[in-house]
């Protein structure tokens, strides 16, 4: 069993930047894919980045160039470097971690899942 808890979410102006952790207990996630979702209020989860364990990163359209998917393998930690955020960024971000690797866009190709951080952008 994999645990994630992401933190590092908050209040933001747009143009601003977030960093967001998620920090994975139980196993060593060096193997696994490590992908970031979000969910806004009545829409659907959706995929924003992702890394495999090979160094590949793949992202949303909507966040590429702004967002930068990175990771710790010392500290087991994934993180979501945010940033020129806009107001169509506010949603609930979550971590996820997929133990076969392939890190895909769809969410049900991922087995563990963190709690939830939120993020709210004004405008």
């Amino acid at each position: 069993q994999v645990q994630l808890a992401e933190s590092g979410g908050g209040l933001v102006q747009a143009g601003g930047s977030l960093r967001l952790s998620c920090a994975a207990s139980g196993r060593i996630i060096r193997s696994y894919a490590m992908g970031w979702f979000r969910q806004a209020p009545g829409k659907e989860r959706e995929f924003v980045a992702a890394s495999r364990s090979g160094g590949i990163t793949y992202y949303a359209d909507s966040v590429k160039g702004r967002f930068t998917i990175s990771r710790d393998s010392a500290k087991n930690t994934v993180y979501l470097q945010m940033n020129s955020l806009k107001p169509e960024d506010t949603a609930v971000y979550y971590c996820a971690a997929d133990r076969g690797g392939s890190g895909s866009t769809g969410y049900s190709e991922y087995d563990y899942w963190g709690q939830g951080t939120q993020v709210t952008v004004s405008s």
